[in-house]
């Protein structure tokens, strides 16, 4: 046992290929394995089974008929394993040769040849069963000259150590065929025809542990009980036997059986784990023809997705706002226009036209890149979004489409560090100014002929634009309308009053305000009259 034990516990190793030759190299050592697994399971369950005649045929035998029989069935079996052997050899080279030729070839399988991969354990299981029913009806018609109750006594006893064989090559086969069978699926989902199913590894399983044990002893009962000659005690010693084997047998199968799933269930559960954490690269290895293959399968193609829609996402993110891409997305590029209380926000470069001039067309570039680079962070770390780039300015939206109850508050808190970040990276060579205005806009998509952008429209966003020109004049680095200091929290700190905005179709100048502790320009003009030029 100790022996059988060791043999099958290598055939759950790792098999560790060269990378020359990978797919030959593959085919060889399962084809090994395959050989080594059906010399140890054939001699275990041939073992158990000639132990098990050997003590209970004197049940129902003389001891003179018992010794004459395992004689005669001694010399049978040397000559019938002389002949089974070297044909199952054969014909089982044969059809794995034939079954992996492509992994030797370096090809994708044919749909023949994934066929006959992936039912190898199924085709494996037929032979070893027409193997043994040979040899069960071989052996009981050695009892027949005794009486028809040994033949059929014996013809069970053969039968079901064939069964109890076959349902555990069965498993064993199905394991060492994993990584060919991987090879063949290469990720692809399983052909439901074609291969174990979990059903059929669990009946494998409860026909060692269950139903092969029960059989034998309903077969023992069924002979005592009719009176043809069992002896008492030895009946009763052949059904612990019976029972023992069970016990462990039975226990070997369902620990088989159980990793076969389990072990594809911790590999699904590890990849998920992965998923859950951001890794949509996360893959497992589609090894199984069952369903726990169409499982494995179907995982690859949802993180697939997964990837693929990131993917998107990180390329909207490039050239649309994250929060706006993300927002398509989930309306699967579909936003109704809706009317949003909002605060906007206009950043422009002060004297852009003399830094041009002054700077090399790269230099330019360079410049605004390292701008922009400080000022969309904090945007975006106060819940807004950049709506769009103009030149060397920008529009950020604070409220849409991501709903913001204090939208005034986060579009303040931003403006103030956005005039002190820029103070810090360009030290006054450099500055901007900041207009912010609130009110109602409508919000959805912009654009036709397939060309659509989500941005906002409406008066309000105008008035923004106008604010921030007149910090020109103003000599303030942020100011903001009236419509934005009411919205403020009364703890937002001191604001002065500047000049009024004269604006196209307002019959009244637009109230602004500068911030107490914002940053002003020293060189900046300033002037108490209404400002007619914004």
């Amino acid at each position: 046992m100790d022996a059988t034990a060791h043999g099958l516990a290598h055939l759950g190793a790792p098999i560790v290929v060269a990378r020359d030759d990978v797919g030959a190299e593959l085919r060889d050592q399962t084809f090994k394995r395959w050989v080594w697994g059906a010399a140890v399971v054939s001699a275990g369950g041939g073992g158990i089974v000639g132990a098990f005649l050997a003590f209970a045929a004197p049940i129902v035998l003389s001891p003179a008929d018992t010794q004459r029989l395992l004689t005669r069935g001694g010399t049978v079996l040397i000559v019938f394993l002389a002949v089974a052997v070297p044909v199952m050899l054969r014909v089982r080279r044969r059809r794995f040769a034939a079954s992996t030729a492509w992994l030797s070839a370096g090809r994708p399988p044919t749909a023949e040849e994934q066929r006959m991969t992936l039912g190898a354990s199924g085709e494996a299981v037929r032979l070893s069963a027409a193997v043994w029913g040979v040899g069960a009806v071989t052996f009981g018609s050695l009892a027949l000259t005794q009486q028809v109750s040994t033949a059929v006594y014996i013809f069970s006893v053969v039968a079901l150590g064939g069964i109890s064989t076959s349902a555990v090559w069965y498993l064993i086969v199905e394991r060492v065929m994993r990584p060919v069978s991987a090879r063949a699926l290469d990720g692809a989902t399983p052909d439901r025809r074609f291969g174990p199913t979990i059903g059929r590894r669990l009946v494998m399983a409860w026909l060692l542990a269950t139903g092969v044990p029960l059989f034998g002893i309903a077969v023992l009962a069924v002979g005592y009980l009719a009176d043809v000659g069992f002896r008492d005690q030895r009946t009763f010693a052949a059904i612990l036997i019976l029972v023992a084997v069970a016990l462990v047998v039975g226990l070997f199968a369902i620990l088989i059986a159980i990793r076969s799933v389990t072990e594809r269930v911790t590999a699904l559960r590890r990849a998920l784990a992965q998923v859950q954490s951001g890794d949509f690269g996360a893959r497992v290895e589609v090894d199984d023809a069952s369903e726990i293959g169409r499982l494995q399968a179907g995982f690859n193609t949802m993180t697939a997705g997964l990837a693929e829609r990131e993917r998107i996402r990180d390329t909207f993110g490039t050239y649309v706002d994250r929060d706006v891409a993300e927002h398509i997305l989930r309306a699967a590029g579909s936003l109704e226009a809706q009317e949003l209380d909002v605060t906007l926000m206009f950043v422009d470069v002060r004297g852009f036209t003399t830094l041009a001039e002054r700077l090399q067309p790269t230099e330019v570039v360079t410049t605004l890149n390292r701008l922009f680079e400080r000022i969309v962070p904090i945007v975006h770390d106060h819940g807004g979004h950049v709506d769009k780039y103009a030149g060397d300015g920008l529009m950020a939206v604070f409220g849409a489409p991501r709903h913001q109850d204090r939208h005034a508050d986060d579009a303040l808190g931003a403006a103030l560090q956005i005039a002190e970040a820029v103070h810090e990276e360009f030290s006054g060579s450099l500055t901007v100014g900041v207009g912010l205005n609130s009110g109602p806009v409508i919000a959805g998509n912009v654009g036709g002929a397939g060309r659509l952008e989500f941005s906002v429209i409406g008066d309000a966003v105008n008035v923004a634009a106008r604010v921030e020109t007149a910090t020109r004049q103003t000599g303030d680095t942020v100011l903001l309308t009236g419509a934005t200091l009411s919205q403020l929290s009364s703890d937002r700190g001191d604001f002065e009053p500047r000049p009024g905005l004269a604006l196209k179709g307002k019959t009244n100048p637009v109230a602004v305000y500068a911030p107490v502790s914002a940053r002003r320009t020293p060189e900046a003009v300033r002037t108490n009259r209404p400002c007619r030029s914004c």
